[in-house]
């Protein structure tokens, strides 16, 4: 408004214009010409001790390795394992790809070409059985760290992946599965976001044998404006093919991102075999608009065309006009400074009185927790829509939210019910949710606020895409053992830290165990459960001790891969701590390791965590350890008391004079 003050005749004439030619400014935006947007990658070997940069730029999941001796991206690593069956691996390119145009759904196009290898492991003799997995495949996938399940699922999908979960892949299939409508045990197919194959190719029609330990190259070209797919396969020494063995249309921009991860995958099952690429090319063009500003300049919109065609400027027009002009404008930027100056006084007293009535309230910081209002809870989770819910149990319902800053954040509805329970204390609870929501750790799930009226009550936690620990850990993927004993020692820490400020969890179990993008551990799900008038009795001399307990249940849980009572199971091992005490006495306590991590295990390691998850079911009076000596325990090599040698008769039930659990949980202490 001072340029307009000061230039106000040149604020009249040069503005006026822009404004007039606004939309058609837009529109050339938006008509910009079209460009191509190329990324190209090239691995002559997989040699890291030639080039470094190969840690830098490909990213190992699971059971894959760089093999120096062959110069090989290997699936599964030999090295580590005794048994190569049920072995599962991904190896990615360490940056996402453009693959799709999200204004036209215009698939990028994308050619490569890789060398690869499959044979049987080098300490596996020639006339052992056994030979033979599941196969290889390219995939193109929306993110970095899933790890597929093993087996025929190739490492491609696993049981966490959503129903719409974007994937491509093209597998090198050596083992027929009759449930996913596999021709035989040597042929090509081409998924689309499914483990059934939407096309599958036998190759031995072509002469070839994906398995004979020679080394094939692949060629895969798409069209993406064509949507065409050609897939040749030969020899490494051999020129390009000139028949494909796939070309057809085929359209992948429904199952694409803008950005994907490109890589391989692969997978064991029953029978073994080893997957190695030895080279890799990879090369795509993605079409973009490039946004460009209009070609017209403020003095074409100044100076209009004469009549008659012969483009010289219109006469200018009379000096009394102008001075006309330049009258009107000036009363106009008068009246309207007037206008501003009085509008200006009247924000400042009202930006007063804002100002005064704001220091009564304390300024808190942006990630401090805070109490949310129905009406931002509600539009937060969408009216609580049931296509929000994450979960549930006895106590609430789970849902998933966004806040109006954009965060994504996991909402605990606590249940009419569970609020109405006899012997509850709101007062309490809503005491014990302020006291932890003050509390930061880097593996406790971040309290982000609670809201509480006459009727409900809901806690505000941060959102995990990973999810609970639960449906990695019971459903069709497998976690390996570390990942399992980072878990134990990160929940662990968390309840150390806990019981350290006189606090206890009381809801302690895999769903209340979160997983970030780097499968980090974090407690959240906190119980919150006080009761009656011997609430502080219960809190000091129960809660932290049934605490321990059930981090024993858990430990056994993540050992074993299944849950404490699976119906489905034999009824000598549902009970699985029943189970875990029983194979203990017979010195069996491998029996309840679970057996699809196969031999990539530390079995001394895993024994050993074992056992520490048995002492925190012992008897409080017993040897029942707390939680600052079983985080020694997990985090050094030293001795750990004995066992005894039958499980204690006194386990259950829960009383006040044992401090025992009933079940798996503790009752409320009367």
């Amino acid at each position: 408004m001072a340029f307009c003050h000061s230039s106000w005749l040149l604020c009249l004439f040069i503005v006026i214009p822009v404004f007039v030619d606004s939309a058609s400014h837009d529109k050339e935006l938006s008509l910009g010409p079209v460009i191509n947007v190329t990324k190209h990658l090239s691995f002559l070997d997989f040699n890291f001790n030639k080039d470094p940069r190969i840690f830098h730029d490909v990213r190992l999941l699971g059971s894959a390795k760089f093999s120096n001796e062959k110069g090989a991206l290997q699936i599964p690593d030999e090295s580590k394992a005794v048994d190569l069956k049920d072995q599962a691996g991904r190896a990615l390119y360490s940056s996402p790809i453009r693959l799709l145009d999200p204004h036209t759904k215009t698939p990028a196009s994308f050619e490569t070409t890789f060398a690869f290898q499959v044979n049987n492991a080098s300490h596996l003799s020639s006339d052992s059985t056994g030979h033979g997995g599941s196969g290889l495949t390219f995939i193109i996938v929306p993110d970095e760290f899933t790890v597929g399940r093993h087996g025929p699922w190739l490492a491609m999908l696993n049981d966490a992946c959503e129903d719409d979960y974007k994937a491509v892949a093209v597998e090198f299939d050596t083992h027929r599965s009759p449930g996913f409508g596999d021709p035989n045990d040597n042929h090509v197919g081409i998924n689309l976001g499914s483990i059934v194959s939407t096309r599958t190719i036998n190759v031995s029609d072509f002469g070839i044998v994906l398995n004979d330990c020679l080394v094939h190259q692949a060629w895969i070209t798409y069209d993406g404006p064509r949507r065409w797919m050609d897939i040749r396969l030969g020899s490494k020494h051999e020129d390009y093919p000139t028949k494909p063995i796939f070309s057809e249309q085929l359209d992948l921009s429904p199952f694409l991102n803008e950005y994907m991860f490109i890589g391989f995958s692969a997978s064991t099952g029953n029978l073994t075999q080893i997957h190695n690429v030895l080279s890799w090319n990879f090369t795509s063009t993605s079409q973009a608009f490039l946004r460009i500003p209009s070609t017209e300049t403020c003095e074409s919109k100044i100076f209009v065309e004469g009549g008659s065609g012969t483009g010289k400027p219109r006469a200018e027009p009379p000096g009394s006009f102008l001075i006309f002009v330049a009258v009107v404008a000036l009363i106009l930027a008068v009246l309207l400074s007037l206008f501003l100056n009085s509008k200006r006084k009247r924000d400042k007293s009202h930006n007063l009185s804002i100002l005064l009535s704001e220091k009564k309230e304390r300024l808190r910081p942006p990630n401090k927790p805070r109490r949310f209002t129905i009406a931002e809870i509600s539009s937060a989770t969408r009216c609580f829509s049931e296509l929000d819910i994450l979960g549930n149990d006895s106590r609430g319902v789970y849902y998933r939210g966004k806040l109006s800053n954009g965060c994504q954040v996991a909402v605990k509805r606590f249940s009419a019910q569970f609020l109405n329970s006899q012997g509850l204390d709101r007062r309490r609870m809503m005491k014990e949710i302020g006291s932890i929501s003050r509390i930061r750790h880097p593996n406790m799930l971040p309290i982000r606020g609670w809201c509480q009226d006459n009727r409900q009550v809901m806690v505000v936690y941060d959102f995990f895409t990973n999810g609970s620990l639960d449906k990695w850990l019971f459903g069709v993927g497998v976690l390996p053992w570390t990942r399992r004993f980072k878990v134990v020692k990160d929940v662990a820490e968390a309840l150390c830290f806990l019981h350290s400020k006189q606090l206890a969890h009381k809801n302690m179990k895999t769903t209340s165990v979160f997983l970030d993008v780097s499968f980090r551990a974090v407690l959240g799900d906190f119980g919150f459960v006080l009761s009656g008038n011997d609430s502080k009795q219960f809190e000091s001399a129960v809660s932290q001790k049934a605490d321990v307990f059930e981090f024993g249940v858990f430990v056994l849980e993540v050992i074993a891969g299944r849950k404490r009572l699976d119906s489905e199971m034999d009824q000598k091992e549902r009970d699985l701590l029943d189970f875990a005490w029983r194979m203990h006495e017979i010195d069996e306590k491998v029996k309840v390791v679970d057996g699809r991590m196969g031999t990539v295990i530390n079995s001394k390691q895993a024994i050993r965590v074992f056992e520490i998850g048995l002492l925190c079911t012992l008897n409080e009076a017993k040897g029942r350890p707390c939680m600052e000596e079983v985080v020694e325990f997990l985090t050094t090599e030293g001795p750990i008391p004995e066992l005894p040698q039958s499980r204690p008769i006194a386990l259950f039930p829960y009383n006040s004079a044992t401090g025992l659990c009933s079940g798996y949980s503790c009752a409320s202490f009367k």
